[in-house]
C-alpha cells in the first residue's frame, strides 16, 4: 500500500539524516547537529511501530509501548537543546538545566500510575503531551527570532545563518501537533493517514534540503566566538544618558572616521564573510570598542554598517557603462553579498527599489 511506503520513506529518512547530523561530516555547528540529529532519531521512532508490524506482523507490547512513548516524550525537549546550540555554541549546563526533567517525571508518574492501577489516563496524557510539545515549540520559535534580530550586530550576511529554516519547521511542527491531537482526538488509537504522512515525508525533505547546506553561524575562533556571545549577551542599556561611554566623544568621532577610510581603502565589505570579530581584529580593537563605534558612530548595526557600503558598491556598477557585460547576479558578487536573494533584498531595504528596478530608473530618459 501507498501509506506503507511513505511510512517506510518517512522513517528511513529521518534515520539517514539523524546519523549522519551525530557523525557530522559538515564539520558545522557540532553540538547543536548532534542534538538535532537525536531529535531526528527520536522522531523517527514515532514510526518505528509501523515498520516493526510490516516487518513482524505483530503490534508492540503494553510495556514495550510505553516504554517508546516515553522515549518519544523527550523529542521537543532535544529540539528545543539544538536551538539552544545553534544560537549560543558555548551554552554550559548548569544545575538550571534539571529543569528540563520536571514535566517528564511527571508524565513517567501518569504511565506508572497507569500500569499499577490500571485506568485509563489517555486524555490526561495526551493534554499533557500535546502542552509540553507546544510549549517548547514556542520557546525554540521565540529563540531562533531572538537570534535572527542578534546576528546583525556581528554578520554582514545573515541569509545562511538565520536558522529561517528551522523557524518555518518550528511553524510547520505546531501546525502538525494540533492536527495529530486532533486525529488522536477522533481517530484514537489509529495510525496517522496518508495526507500526514505525505506532510511529514515533505517537511523531512526540506530539514535534508537545508541541514547539508548550513554554515558555521559564530565564528570558528573561540576567542571571536566568546566576544560575539559576551556581546549579545549584554542587559540593553536603561537609558542613553544612563549607559556607560566606552568611548568617549572626541574619541568617537576619530574612531568613525578612521573606521569609515579603512573600510573603503581596503574595501573590506567585499568580503562576504567579514564579521565583527574579524574587523575589530584588523583595527587593533575589541570587539565591544567596534560595536560601541558602529552603534553610537554611525547609529547602526554591523549588518547595516557593511551593507550600506555594499549598496553604494552596487550603485556605482549598476550606473557604470561596463554593467552592460554585467548581470544581476555579478553585480551581487561585484559588490561583496554572497547570494541574489541577499542583494536583492538588501538593496531594496536600503533604496526602497530592487537593483533591476533602480538600474531600470537610470535608464530613462
Amino acid at each position: 500500500m501507498l501509506i506503507h511506503f511513505v511510512e517506510i520513506l518517512v522513517f528511513s529518512f529521518l534515520l539517514l539524516l539523524g546519523f549522519i547530523l551525530l557523525f557530522n561530516p559538515m564539520k558545522v555547528n557540532k553540538k547543536a547537529n548532534f542534538w538535532f540529529g537525536m531529535t531526528l532519531l527520536l522522531w523517527a521512532s514515532f514510526w518505528i511501530d509501523e515498520i516493526v508490524f510490516l516487518i513482524k506482523g505483530i503490534p508492540f507490547s503494553k510495556a514495550g509501548s510505553n516504554s517508546l512513548v516515553y522515549i518519544q516524550f523527550f523529542t521537543p525537549i532535544f529540539l528545543f537543546v539544538s536551538i539552544i546550540f545553534f544560537t549560543n555554541p558555548n551554552y554550559r549546563w548548569t544545575k538550571k538545566s534539571l529543569g528540563f526533567l520536571i514535566v517528564p517525571l511527571c508524565y513517567l508518574g501518569i504511565l506508572v500510575i497507569e500500569q499499577i492501577l490500571q485506568i485509563d489516563v489517555k486524555i490526561v496524557s495526551l493534554l499533557l503531551i500535546l502542552g509540553h510539545a507546544l510549549a517548547y515549540t514556542l520557546l525554540a520559535y521565540l529563540k531562533i527570532r531572538k537570534h535572527q534580530r542578534s546576528i546583525k550586530s556581528f554578520a554582514s550576511d545573515t541569509l545562511a545563518i538565520d536558522l529561517k529554516w528551522l523557524e518555518y519547521i518550528m511553524r510547520t511542527i505546531f501546525t502538525v501537533v494540533l492536527l495529530v491531537s486532533v486525529f488522536n482526538v477522533v481517530y484514537f488509537g489509529l495510525p496517522l493517514n496518508l495526507y500526514m504522512n505525505i506532510a511529514m515525508l515533505i517537511v523531512v525533505l526540506f530539514i535534508a534540503y537545508n541541514i547539508l547546506k548550513q554554515k558555521e553561524i559564530f565564528p570558528v575562533t573561540a576567542t571571536h566566538r566568546a566576544d560575539i556571545i559576551a556581546l549579545n549577551k549584554r542587559p540593553p542599556a536603561l537609558s542613553t544618558a544612563k549607559k556607560r561611554k566606552l568611548i568617549e566623544d572626541d574619541a568617537l568621532i576619530a574612531y568613525k572616521e578612521t573606521l569609515h577610510r579603512f573600510v573603503l581603502k581596503e574595501a573590506l565589505y567585499l568580503n562576504a564573510d567579514i564579521n565583527l570579530a574579524t574587523l575589530a581584529a584588523s583595527m587593533n580593537l575589541t570587539t565591544h570598542q567596534l560595536s560601541y563605534i558602529i552603534n553610537n558612530g554611525f547609529q547602526q548595526n554591523f549588518f547595516q554598517f557593511i551593507n550600506g557600503y555594499r549598496v553604494e558598491k552596487a550603485k556605482t556598477l549598476l550606473i557604470s557603462a561596463r554593467t552592460e557585460k554585467l548581470t544581476i547576479l555579478g553585480i551581487a558578487y561585484e559588490s561583496g553579498f554572497s547570494s541574489k536573494t541577499a542583494f536583492n533584498t538588501t538593496f531594496k531595504k536600503v533604496t526602497g527599489q530592487t537593483p533591476t528596478q533602480f538600474k531600470n530608473s537610470i535608464n530613462k530618459p
